[in-house]
């Protein structure tokens, strides 16, 4: 029973894989701190409740993911050079630490708990953060799951976008002013393309596996060498975007943003020129994941600084 237990609760935090989080703590912090400048003072407890909302969502995300992807021989086709920390999901059911029965309760456990959190939020602080979260829920829960299977189908990059971006930052800043402000909404437009490009460089390494399990996203369809200049566009997207937010908002401390740039184009000349090396090829994942944190960070401060 003890080792059964060890078991699960390795393969609970492997599929939770609390590193990622940041994905959605960013946009959140963000939203946070718009918050706080306006409002001057801010209930933490709400924060926090709404962070263990959006984590539990991130657990049950990654279980369907892991279900649907191990389900279809994804994950299966991976082979075992090109296993590394950016492939082949959270590796819990084909390292045998959870079942596909375990991953399926796992799922609806956490989405469940993550539904009531949002609908004991919207009864109680702010009703507009009920639908917000319902969108929210329902791309991340369909972003496998069939009949959708947004990831399948060339739409899981939008889906990831709107929630990681707009979505996002417009339910936090909702819940804590009581106001839907469409600002909030285009402020996590950076985002939304800093994060589809940590999605797009994470597909490199499982390209031959999407494609052989019928994964039909758009690096599959279009190809890796096309992929690069989709990869360099949505650089561009984000800090466009991010001269077009300080320009609209008149605070220029939004322009922190830009100071990634050198990095961003150091991270697209490393993936054109090692489209078949792998392991150099790696470099890139791991830079477009720092772009996304340190360009997170500095929006955090021009939010905090407005």
């Amino acid at each position: 029973m003890n080792r059964m237990n060890a078991r699960l609760w390795s393969g609970f935090w492997q599929l939770a894989d609390p590193k990622i989080w940041i994905a959605s703590t960013v946009p959140m912090l963000i939203a946070t701190a718009l918050a706080y400048n306006k409002e001057k003072s801010l209930d933490w407890g709400w924060v926090l409740l709404a962070l263990v909302g959006i984590y539990l969502i991130e657990i049950g995300k990654n279980a369907v993911n892991e279900f649907i992807d191990y389900w279809t021989g994804v994950d299966r086709y991976i082979a075992t050079d090109k296993r590394n920390p950016f492939s082949g999901g959270k590796k819990t059911i084909i390292d045998g630490k959870l079942s596909m029965l375990e991953t399926a309760i796992i799922a609806v456990i956490t989405l469940a708990l993550a539904f009531f959190i949002g609908l004991y939020i919207a009864l109680v602080r702010e009703p507009n953060v009920f639908w917000i979260g319902m969108i929210g829920g329902f791309l991340a829960v369909f972003y496998s799951l069939p009949p959708f299977k947004f990831n399948y189908n060339g739409l899981g990059e939008a889906a990831v976008g709107l929630s990681f971006g707009p979505l996002i930052v417009l339910g936090m800043y909702a819940m804590l002013t009581g106001e839907l402000d469409a600002n909030a909404a285009f402020i996590g437009l950076p985002l939304a393309f800093l994060i589809t490009a940590v999605l797009w460089i994470n597909q490199y390494p499982d390209y031959e596996a999407d494609m052989k399990g019928g994964k039909r996203n758009w690096l599959v369809r279009i190809g890796k060498a096309r992929g690069i200049k989709v990869y360099a566009w949505l650089y561009a997207g984000a800090y466009v975007s991010i001269a077009a937010v300080a320009l609209a908002s008149g605070n220029y401390y939004w322009l922190l943003g830009l100071l990634t740039i050198p990095i961003a184009v150091q991270a697209v000349r490393i993936a054109a020129l090692n489209l078949d090396n792998l392991p150099q090829f790696l470099t890139a994942n791991a830079r477009t994941v720092m772009i996304y944190q340190l360009t997170g960070a500095a929006m955090i401060a021009a939010a905090l600084l407005a």
